[in-house]
């Protein structure tokens, strides 16, 4: 299950490709993440001996009336010589988010030990990657999304050569996205957008991928810039 089946709110039809994109804010400038901390090396070592740092995104404005559940989604890392993020693109047919980029993930289920425990099930029956082959790292802080899900992300090292097999009914494809782009903030673009009189905002971090965008935004584009903020604490 992937961790967007909610019932929200209906919104109206919109692209978020189309919403405009803000204005740099003052604090922008940033650095793009060292290249050390993008390594094995120097992710371990990260983890191992956690920085002092705030995280900039905690809670989504909430626009769906539905109880909190507890979720979990992973970041699986892969070590090329130039590191990857595996993402996924939910098929177009779902009632809710149908098409959008995800982290693999889901809902806690009663029988999952932790958090971890729960990323690890849910990427394995989302798109085949069994739990023995991510190193697991540490986590982030807990993302509440506008759908109530009070997620936590999971961090992982993931050496190439795996055979991926996806939930063709819940994931239409995997890709990777290179970890360096993403860890860069000049990819990182604010926006903003009103509905039912409240001001809703959240970065994108498109990617071309040969001839196709990809198109990151909302959830996962917040807690990757929230990992952006701890890589380059």
């Amino acid at each position: 299950m992937l961790l967007s089946m909610s019932q929200p709110l209906p919104l109206p039809v919109f692209d978020p490709r189309l919403v405009p994109v803000l204005p740099a804010a003052p604090d922008e400038g940033l650095l793009p993440a060292q290249p050390h901390r993008l390594t094995a090396g120097g992710l371990r070592e990260l983890f191992a001996r956690p920085p002092v740092w705030t995280p900039e995104l905690l809670r989504e404005k909430k626009f769906a009336d539905r109880l909190p559940a507890q979720a979990a989604v992973l970041l699986p890392l892969v070590m090329h010589e130039r590191p990857t993020l595996l993402l996924t693109q939910r098929t177009a047919h779902l009632s809710t988010h149908s098409g959008q980029i995800a982290l693999p993930g889901g809902k806690l289920d009663e029988g999952d030990a932790d958090a971890i425990a729960a990323a690890l099930r849910e990427t394995q029956e989302e798109i085949g990657l069994p739990p023995e082959r991510v190193e697991v790292l540490g986590t982030l802080p807990v993302y509440v999304t506008g759908t109530a899900f009070i997620v936590t992300p999971v961090v992982g090292l993931v050496q190439p050569g795996f055979t991926l097999q996806r939930n063709p009914y819940e994931v239409d494809e995997v890709f990777e996205v290179p970890l360096d782009f993403l860890m860069n903030p000049a990819h990182h673009r604010r926006h903003a957008w009103e509905w039912g009189g409240v001001m809703r905002e959240w970065y994108s971090m498109p990617y071309q991928d040969g001839e196709h965008e990809r198109f990151i935004w909302g959830a996962t584009a917040g807690m990757l810039r929230n990992f952006y903020r701890l890589l380059s604490a």
